[in-house]
């Protein structure tokens, strides 16, 4: 189950969620799950510019709030992947009309954003395969 980090001091269920989902790349972490499992190292490629520091975080938080899964395999040399669980999963669906709104409201004057679909398989960043 997850541990609320701040327990009764949630205004509405848009302040307990932005709890879970706050941060520069946890929404990019939960995109990139959606799509697969990953081993740390390719979150760490499929995500330019995040430290291993603030990923090894962010990744220890989804998962003490139940969104991420961690799986150690007892193997040599030792390999661990992280998943979405059915609750990250069902925050992901979440997530995609804020990104049907983001590419409405603010990438809506570029020619691109009217070539994407919501169910387009494209890359969480440009130039990325």
């Amino acid at each position: 189950m997850a541990n609320v980090r701040r327990p009764g001091a949630y205004v509405c269920g848009i302040d307990a969620a932005m709890d879970v989902i706050g941060g520069k790349w946890k929404v990019l972490i939960l995109w990139a799950l959606n799509v697969r499992p990953h081993r740390f190292g390719e979150l760490r490629r499929e995500l330019p510019g995040v430290t291993e520091k603030v990923l090894a975080a962010q990744l220890r938080e989804l998962e003490a709030d139940g969104i991420v899964h961690r799986e150690a395999y007892d193997e040599v040399p030792p390999r661990v992947e992280y998943s979405l669980t059915p609750r990250g999963a069902s925050l992901n669906q979440a997530l995609g009309a804020l990104g049907a709104w983001g590419r409405v409201n603010i990438l809506g004057g570029s020619a691109a954003a009217h070539e994407v679909r919501e169910d387009d398989d494209v890359p969480l960043i440009s130039g990325a395969p």
